[in-house]
């Protein structure tokens, strides 16, 4: 999708310098204030208005209000419709305005979150909303990522650093970034502030997984991919700081092109009763055309033998034009058939029900002291309506935990309990669990109830190594060492992480890693293995591997 500029130009292709604020504002570039609220000061009024005015019974009583307002038809005061009218549109209103003001206060806290950026030499705080495209950005430990950069260098070697973008696509489990090698060594401010290379890239777009670019630097080019962006939304982590350089900012970003435009949104609710108030309507018409039509035979009949005392105006002379003036009395008059107040009871039972969205128990975390919080009280019976969920895969929407129970090597199961008759037993929270004291990097809260297996390793058994080894080399899963021996474990995928933990309680741990190497302790002696290539996973293999 072509991206306008401001001068109305279609951007077909970005070119973004660093340190050069003059030469990006040739370009209008977006700056990195974001909006997602509906309204303003100027445009509530009329665009609230024009929402609520899609709503049928509100039209139909304007369109009562204008035949109340004359007098040959009218039999009941203009009064008695505009009250309730504005009535209903001011408790809409202000729940309406509810909502957004809640919306710009989210806006205005993000835009002012505060970003290290490289100004004149140094590094100066500035508001999320001040940084520009191009500037040098710098960004610590379990930082929000405040527009879509393109990682420079890091604390990490080779330039590495991870990343979660729970944001973006809902996962939490961390990936990896990697800068260009000959940006990597760029770790000092002096060098960043030497630093004038070009990005030559493709305009704004809503695609995460997919990034297009060249670096021109020292009269070299070189290819820049989606690995080597960091984009906003995600958060910094076990990476002490990196620097970037702003690539799309604001409402370019990624993240924000995926936002879309705030919509109004119509329940399944309002649709209904849109469409009752339709049939209701069309009741009532029929009732007035049937009353017309009675008051016109009446008239031809009857009524012309009360002219004497009650003479007809000279533009009432006719029967059919008084049946025609009774059918639009009828409609005021029965007026009150048409349910107005029914949208006021609708919109107190949502504000109601975004309450005990709030204080619901069930759905209160203890862990992280996070209850759920209803973002808007248009929604809220949607949820009431749910009667299929599609989900990719489990985790989405159950909590994913994966535990290492049982393993095949060699045509032999272990992982079952026997007693000492050699009989197995159900495993229960009672059953005593294998001791892996022998081991002082073993994960204390691995529990595994099968002590052959442990045996087999002590003997040194080489399928049984073989596996725990492969396990160990076979993984994308990122080690980090808090104290001396207390070894943490960052994997994008539970699986991942509960076979590497079972590999590590018994004897063959995983310690480091970089882009060419893998470092591994089996039974107490270290080992590099040089790694080659890793294949990722695929819905055609079905699995995922690596070469060493």
């Amino acid at each position: 999708m072509p991206i306008w500029r401001r001068n109305h130009q279609v951007e077909k292709e970005r070119h973004v310098k660093a340190n050069a604020r003059e030469y990006n504002d040739k370009f209008r570039y977006a700056d990195n204030r974001i909006k997602t609220s509906k309204y303003n000061i100027f445009t509530f009024l009329p665009v609230n208005l024009f929402e609520q005015f899609q709503r049928v019974a509100n039209a139909y009583f304007v369109v009562l209000l204008i035949l109340q307002l004359i007098p040959e038809i009218s039999s009941l005061s203009w009064f008695t419709t505009i009250v309730p009218l504005v009535l209903v549109l001011a408790i809409t209103a202000i729940k309406d305005a509810t909502d957004d003001f809640f919306r710009h206060k989210s806006d205005q806290q993000v835009n002012n979150r505060q970003s290290q950026v490289l100004i004149r030499g140094s590094l100066q705080s500035e508001k999320w909303m001040n940084v520009r495209v191009g500037d040098i950005v710098k960004l610590e430990n379990n930082q929000f990522v405040a527009a879509d950069i393109l990682l420079l260098c890091s604390s990490e070697p080779y330039g590495l650093c991870y990343i979660e973008t729970a944001e973006l696509d809902g996962e939490t489990n961390l990936k990896v970034r990697q800068a260009l090698s000959v940006t990597s060594d760029l770790g000092d401010v002096s060098k960043l502030m030497d630093f004038d290379g070009e990005v030559i890239c493709e305009p704004p777009n809503n695609k995460l997984d997919k990034f297009t670019g060249t670096l021109l630097w020292k009269d070299s080019k070189y290819s820049l991919d989606n690995e080597k962006m960091l984009l906003r939304g995600c958060v910094l982590r076990n990476t002490e700081w990196c620097f970037g350089m702003v690539i799309f900012a604001g409402l370019q970003t990624k993240l924000m092109q995926n936002c879309g435009k705030t919509k109004f949104k119509r329940t399944s609710i309002d649709k209904l009763m849109n469409t009752l108030v339709l049939w209701i309507f069309a009741f009532l018409t029929c009732m007035g055309v049937v009353l017309a039509i009675g008051n016109t035979i009446w008239e031809t009949w009857i009524g012309r033998k009360f002219e004497v005392f009650l003479p007809w105006e000279q533009f009432k002379n006719s029967a059919v034009f008084s049946g025609f003036l009774t059918f639009w009395s009828y409609i005021i008059i029965l007026n009150t058939v048409v349910p107005i107040s029914l949208y006021v009871s609708v919109e107190v039972l949502r504000l109601g029900h975004s309450f005990f969205i709030n204080w619901d128990q069930k759905i209160y975390h203890d862990q992280t002291d996070t209850s759920a919080e209803a973002r808007t009280t248009t929604l809220t019976e949607e949820l009431g309506q749910v009667e299929f969920i599609f989900s990719d895969k489990t985790g989405t929407l159950t909590q994913n935990i994966m535990v290492f129970r049982k393993c095949s090597i060699n045509g032999q199961t272990y992982g079952d309990a026997y007693d000492e008759f050699n009989h197995r037993v159900e495993i229960t929270e009672k059953t005593a669990c294998v001791d892996f004291s022998f081991n002082p990097l073993c994960d204390k809260g691995f529990r595994f109830y099968d002590s052959s297996l442990v045996e087999a390793v002590k003997q040194e058994d080489p399928a049984v190594q073989e596996f725990f080894r492969l396990l160990a080399l076979c993984h994308t899963v990122m080690p980090e060492e808090k104290s001396e021996g207390n070894l943490v474990y960052q994997a994008q995928s539970p699986d991942e992480g509960a076979l590497v933990t079972a590999a590590r309680n018994f004897g063959f741990i995983f310690r480091a890693r970089t882009p060419e190497t893998i470092t591994l302790c089996e039974m107490g002696r270290s080992t590099t293995y040089q790694l080659l290539a890793i294949l990722d996973f695929n819905n055609v293999r079905k699995r995922m591997s690596v070469i060493g």
